[in-house]
């Protein structure tokens, strides 16, 4: 086949596009009578949106492209739409409603309040606690008040016949305002037997002296006090030294015995003969007359009356010291 022989086909035959060449034009080609220059086609003007693909009858391409089913059409601007209604037109529709929110608190969702009884639960029991305790302390204090009492003298009082160790203690105020009589060993009356001396050394009166010869039975020594204000309760000291074995003698008060016995302990824990340790004080709380009064001091039946007497001496109520 050479450029002139193209074949028994004519050259629109063979190339529908052969009109657009110079080649083809001289050989007469055409161009074809079908629409986009392909045989048989049909070129017909359209509206847009005219041409259909499979849609059902009634229906534009624009509305059912491809075969696909086109969602209906609403209404014009203003009209009611035939595939909607109001909800109150349907039965037992109503108006919407706001969203009902759950109960706070009370189950079926939502967020929980703080737990409030547990908190007042906690609140209670530390109040609780806090009471109880301070109950108890009080209680405790009160028990302490209680036995610090009886301890500070509440039992322990000695008797008007008792006499205990000197230990020195509270003394009244009052009763140091008022001076009493006091006598040393060379003021005593001094029954038969009984002597002063002074070749032991401790004692108090004037130039050492004491009484001795105390230990034998009916031995006395008496006391009469001039000047007492009034009567009432009066504490009777007596220095006295004692070794050994501890010593109680009988106490007279204005002829009467005063209580059971006068106790003249060894307080100081003297070795026995040695009296010269064993200087020491004891007491006794006789009750006196105004005026004048008289007090002794013997050895009676079943008394223990080996003691050195140095000195008597009073105060006005019931004192240790």
């Amino acid at each position: 086949m050479t450029p002139g022989n193209n074949g028994a086909s004519t050259p629109e035959d063979d190339d529908p596009f052969g009109y657009l060449y110079a080649d083809g034009q001289a050989n007469g080609a055409q161009p074809p009578s079908g629409g986009y220059g392909y045989p048989n086609s049909v070129n017909r003007v359209r509206p847009v949106g005219a041409r259909q693909y499979g849609a059902p009858q009634g229906q534009t391409a624009a509305t059912a492209a491809y075969g696909q089913a086109a969602p209906p059409q609403q209404g014009a601007y203003g009209q009611p739409n035939a595939h909607y209604a109001a909800p109150e037109t349907i039965p037992g529709g109503g108006a919407p409603t706001a969203p009902q929110q759950p109960a706070r608190g009370a189950g079926g969702g939502g967020r929980r309040g703080p737990n409030t009884k547990g908190l007042l639960i906690g609140a209670v029991a530390v109040v609780a606690a806090v009471v109880i305790g301070i109950a108890v302390a009080m209680t405790s204090s009160g028990a302490d008040d209680d036995k610090s009492g009886d301890e500070a003298g509440g039992n322990t009082a000695p008797t008007q016949s008792e006499s205990t160790d000197p230990t020195p203690s509270a003394s009244n105020s009052a009763d140091d305002e008022v001076k009493l009589p006091s006598a040393q060993s060379g003021q005593l009356q001094l029954s038969p037997g009984v002597a002063t001396a002074s070749d032991v050394e401790g004692a108090e009166s004037d130039g050492g002296a004491y009484v001795t010869g105390l230990n034998q039975p009916g031995a006395s020594v008496t006391w009469t006090v001039d000047g007492i204000p009034e009567d009432g309760a009066y504490t009777l000291f007596a220095r006295y030294s004692a070794a050994g074995e501890d010593q109680s003698m009988t106490l007279t008060v204005n002829g009467k015995p005063f209580g059971s016995k006068m106790n003249l302990s060894n307080f100081a824990h003297a070795a026995d003969g040695d009296f010269a340790k064993g200087w020491t004080k004891t007491f006794a709380w006789p009750t006196l007359n105004k005026g004048t009064n008289t007090i002794s001091l013997s050895c009676a039946d079943g008394d223990k009356c080996n003691v050195l007497l140095d000195q008597f001496s009073l105060k006005k109520g019931n004192v240790k010291d």
